[in-house]
C-alpha cells in the first residue's frame, strides 16, 4: 500500500496512541490504570513508526512479496544509512512494541519517553525521504 504523505500517517497514529492515553487509560500519579489502554496505545505508536521507516527506508518494498517484514529487516537497513538511527529503533522497539504493547506498562514517565523515541524516529524519516506533497 502507497500513502499518500506517509509522515502524516505516522503521526496520525501517534496523535491516536496519545490519545487513547489521555482519553482511556485513567492516570493515577505517576501511573496509568488500564493496561489495556496501554497496550493499544503501545500498539498504535509502533505502527506509526513502521509507517515512517516503510517510507524512508524501503523495507517493506525490498521483502518479499507477500511476506511481512521482520524487525531485523529494518535494523539492516537502518544500520546501512545511520547506525545511530539503528540503536534508536532498538530503543522504541523494546519500549513501545514490548513493554507498552505487549506488557502494558503502567509508568506514566516510561510511556511518555517511548511516544517521544517514537516521534524522534518519524522526525528522522521525514529528514530523509524527498518533500512529499500535500
Amino acid at each position: 500500500m502507497v500513502l499518500d504523505n506517509p509522515i502524516d500517517e505516522a503521526r496520525r497514529y501517534m496523535d491516536n496512541a496519545r490519545q487513547i492515553l489521555s482519553e482511556k487509560a485513567g492516570k493515577q500519579g505517576d501511573l496509568y490504570t488500564d493496561p489495556k489502554y496501554i497496550k493499544m496505545a503501545g500498539h498504535t505508536a509502533w505502527v506509526g513508526v513502521l509507517i515512517a521507516l516503510d517510507a524512508a527506508l524501503h523495507v517493506r518494498e525490498k521483502s518479499k512479496k507477500n511476506q511481512r517484514a521482520d524487525i531485523k529487516d529494518y535494523f539492516d537497513a537502518a544500520s546501512k544509512i545511520d547506525k545511530s538511527l539503528n540503536n534508536r529503533i532498538i530503543v522504541a522497539y523494546d519500549s513501545l512494541h514490548k513493554a507498552l504493547g505487549y506488557d502494558g506498562n503502567l509508568s506514566y514517565p516510561i510511556v511518555q519517553d517511548s511516544l517521544k523515541r517514537g516521534d524522534y524516529i518519524i522526525d528522522w524519516c521525514e529528514k530523509k525521504i524527498p518533500k512529499l506533497k500535500n
